[in-house]
């Protein structure tokens, strides 16, 4: 089961959350997912409540997060913990390789499938069959063949999504990196997240010393000990937590 709110502890939790699925619903599109507004209310008071112990974790570039929640910037590991933002405001990028050595061999299988996108980030590219559901198979082996042929990257499946991210960097070594520094240090880390990418998470803060917790969102196998039926039932839980 979830934390409830009389079990929530925000002088001993550190929160850390997905955002795709987790936060906000899927949508055809990257750039098309809507975000109520309550939310955004609601983050500003969870992250007030736990003297700044919240971030977000997500598979996004940083730039992003902060377009859809706007006006809050938010201590937050971008692109799978490639970029990060403490939460004194400080950035840190840490080095990856260059994935444009990946798009000769994924541009051309675009071109011929306009539904299929091609998302370019620091680190990371992902492919986006959701319009374009009948091209997993070909996406699948485009990628691995990019990954045959250019060294230093792994391939990540998500929901609809096949993506090649920086090796050696994951949501796991992001959190652990925000666990060293205030407000995060010596409290009980939690993740919510919904897909194959949130498992280094819900690894890292289950393993912390004192037990953390990890919260699945929706159906699927998951090492996570808790689990949530959908992002609505998330949005709903940060709501209550904070009553």
């Amino acid at each position: 089961m979830p934390p409830q709110n009389d079990a929530y502890d925000f002088a001993v939790d550190a929160l850390f959350l997905d955002f795709d699925n987790t936060l906000v619903d899927l949508a055809p599109r990257p750039e098309s997912v809507w975000v109520p507004p309550d939310l955004i209310t609601h983050l500003q008071r969870l992250q007030h409540a736990a003297d700044g112990a919240l971030a977000i974790v997500t598979g996004r570039p940083l730039e992003e997060i902060d377009h859809f929640l706007a006006p809050l910037r938010l201590p937050a590991a971008g692109v799978h913990g490639v970029e990060r933002r403490s939460a004194d405001g400080r950035l840190t990028y840490l080095p990856v390789p260059a994935v444009e050595r990946l798009l000769p061999y994924l541009s051309p299988l675009v071109s011929r499938h306009p539904g299929l996108l091609l998302e370019v980030k620091r680190g990371a590219l992902a492919l986006h069959y959701r319009r374009a559901p009948e091209c997993e198979h070909a996406c699948l082996l485009a990628m691995t063949e990019a990954l045959l042929q250019e060294q230093g990257f792994v391939m990540l499946r998500g929901k609809m999504v096949v993506e090649a991210k920086a090796a050696d960097i994951s949501k796991g070594s992001a959190i652990a990196a925000f666990m060293q520094e205030a407000p995060f240090a010596g409290r009980r880390p939690v993740f919510i997240g919904d897909d194959i990418t949130d498992e280094a998470g819900f690894a890292w803060v289950q393993s912390a010393q004192g037990g953390g917790l990890g919260i699945k969102v929706g159906p699927g196998d998951s090492q996570a000990h808790a689990r949530l039926a959908s992002a609505a039932a998330v949005r709903a839980m940060l709501a209550l937590i904070m009553q």
